[in-house]
This record gives C-alpha cells, structure tokens and sequence, in this order.
C-alpha cells in the first residue's frame, strides 16, 4: 500500500504561479508511471500530467507549454509547477500513482486561479 498526500494548493491571481507536491510513502520509482489529475466542479476528472519511471512525461493540450511535472526520486515526490495560470485551471488537483494491477490515489489539493 502507497499512501500520497499532496499539498501546495492555494488561490493564485490569473497569470500567476503555483506549485503543488506530492508526497509518496514509498519509493516513487516503484510506480511506472505517475500523474497529476484534476477535477472541476461539475466536471469530470481529467489527466493534467504524468510522467513515467523513465523520464517521459505527457501533458494534457490545455496545459502543454504552461505546467511542468517532475520528480525527486531522493525525496520521494511529484511535483507539478503551473505558471501562466488562467481561471479554467481552476480544480481539486489529485495526485495518481500506478503500479502493476495498483491505483493509488491522493487525497486531492483545491487550485484556485482568480482575480
């Protein structure tokens, strides 16, 4: 069992930064691959980000260009930084760990872009 907790979160002005974490209790190298998802009220939940063991990250066409995911193997954490924010990023943003035939899930982090 993974636990992920994430934190960050917080109200940003439109055009500014944030970074949120994530933060495994085990290796995070463990997992294939993990992600940054979010959900908007009234909306479904979508992938933001993710990135596997080996380095290859993937980026949802609404963020590419804006939002970063990395990892600290040494810390055990995902990060997600988000520059350019606009009020549509506006979520409960999740943090998403897999392994073979395991999904973990974190507790999720409010992201509040406004003016």
């Amino acid at each position: 069992q993974v636990q992920l907790v994430e934190s960050g979160g917080g109200l940003v002005q439109p055009g500014g930064s944030l970074r949120v974490s994530c933060a495994a209790s085990r290796s995070i190298s463990s997992m294939y691959v993990v992600a940054w998802y979010r959900q908007a009220p009234g909306k479904q939940r979508e992938l933001v980000a993710s990135i596997t063991n080996s380095g290859t990250t993937n980026y949802a066409d609404s963020v590419k260009g804006r939002f970063t995911v990395s990892v600290d193997n040494a810390k055990n954490t995902v990060v997600l930084q988000m520059n350019s924010l606009k009020p549509e990023d506006t979520a409960v943003y999740y943090c998403n760990g897999r392994n073979i035939g395991m999904t973990y899930w974190g507790q999720g982090t409010q992201v509040t872009v406004s003016s």
